[in-house]
């Protein structure tokens, strides 16, 4: 094993285990009753959720040096890995402890990139939990899994950036507690290619901004959403520019790169959901003369889930180590094949638990039909599939043809 944990690592996943024992599983069906009964979407367990998360240094553990009020050493990959899977078993989990996507990655470009005006104004509320934020960069008349297409205008007006454009897949945006965008556009479309988009912060309340359609994802309405954003005219001061002048596409990039691996830390997580839904459920239930748990197919699709699920958790653990190591940029061919890898291998562990459970798994009496949707928009969301393959093919042909492009 070419990683290990950190003495701090360990503590850390065990006080997130006995967090979740005590608070996140006892709460999850007052959580979604409660849901059911506010329009904001924000149930009140989550306020009690949150401060005891605080109370027990729960807080940013993303990026907790950012936080003075929490303040502690930065786990690295390896060691947030254990905790971001245990959270990626109840969904509401990662914001019961801040450490929720889209606010994460945005909390990071913003330290990094932000002006001491966008700091004070979006950063420490997001660090103390006060609002959420979106990341406005996908695109409904582009295809924006090539980031270059993104086509909403960002002119220089004076002391003033000028957006026109729509996005969509904004994810969280619909929220009334969602209080600030980070826009990517173009500010000089003759530029070279990677040069052409900038990135831009945009309090929500700004004039001329825009609800449009609200689509769902596979029937599923999502708690805020993934809107339509309409940008007509909006003007923001010049010191909400995130670092220069094109360079949004660079600054995308190593936001991406972060998130993707979270994204698959928690969908190993489900994946564990998943199949200890299938187990509870094989041994529960009879069928022909016995529990379904003594059906050599049972048995077999429970065994190829464990198979699936440990290799795919040993794939993200040497990524995070090389990301910890090398850098993000010498691990983007791992990066790019767990983001392949571990989804697919969630939606065969759902699947598998969805015929576990018959007719029952396709319905909201059970997580499962929920999980599948998601970890299947996961193949799409933060680059599809087919990109991430190009990835790894392009590097992979170059180790033996230097000189190969696309």
């Amino acid at each position: 094993m070419p990683y290990q944990f950190s003495d701090r690592g360990l503590e850390v996943q065990n006080e997130v285990r006995a967090f979740m024992e005590a608070f996140i599983y006892p709460n999850e069906e007052r959580f979604y009753q409660e849901l059911s009964q506010v329009e904001d979407g924000y149930p009140p367990i989550m306020d009690k959720l949150r401060a005891a998360a605080i109370e027990r240094g729960l807080w940013n553990l993303f990026l907790p040096e950012l936080d003075p009020d929490q303040p502690g050493t930065r786990l690295s990959n390896v060691d947030y890995a254990p905790v971001s899977e245990m959270l990626g078993r109840v969904p509401f989990s990662s914001e019961a402890l801040n450490c929720s996507a889209p606010d994460t990655g945005n909390m990071e470009i913003l330290h990094r990139y932000g002006s001491e005006t966008v700091k004070d104004a979006w950063l420490k509320p997001l660090l103390h939990g006060e609002i959420r934020s979106a990341f406005s960069m996908t695109e409904p008349d582009v295809a924006s899994s090539d980031a270059t297409n993104v086509s909403l205008s960002i002119e220089r007006d004076g002391a003033s950036y000028v957006l026109n454009g729509r996005k969509w897949f904004s994810s969280g945006a619909a929220s009334p507690r969602c209080k600030v965008l980070v826009v990517m556009g173009k500010t000089n479309p003759d530029a070279p290619v990677h040069l052409q988009q900038s990135m831009l912060v945009v309090p929500m309340d700004t004039p001329g901004i825009s609800i449009g359609v609200e689509p769902t994802v596979f029937g599923y309405a999502d708690r805020g959403g993934h809107p339509e954003i309409i940008y007509r005219d909006v003007r923001v001061p010049v010191d909400h520019l995130l670092g220069e002048e094109g360079g949004g596409f660079a600054i995308a990039q190593a936001r991406l790169g972060p998130g993707r691996i979270h994204h698959c830390m928690r969908a190993i997580g489900v994946a564990e959901r998943a199949l200890e839904l299938m187990v509870v459920r094989a041994v529960e239930r009879q069928a022909f003369g016995s529990s379904l748990a003594h059906k050599g197919v049972i048995q077999e699709w429970i065994a190829e889930s464990r198979i699936e699920i440990d290799m795919a958790r040993e794939y993200v653990l040497c990524t995070a180590h090389l990301m910890d190591t090398a850098g993000n940029k010498a691990a983007a061919t791992e990066i790019a094949g767990i983001k392949v890898a571990v989804p697919n291998m969630a939606l065969k562990v759902i699947d598998r638990a969805i015929q576990v459970h018959g007719a029952a798994g396709m319905t909201q009496f059970f997580p499962l039909a929920s999980m599948y949707a998601h970890m299947r928009a996961l193949r799409i969301a933060d680059g599809p599939d087919e990109v991430h393959k190009r990835t790894i093919a392009r590097r992979e042909i170059r180790r033996h043809q230097p000189e190969f492009r696309i």
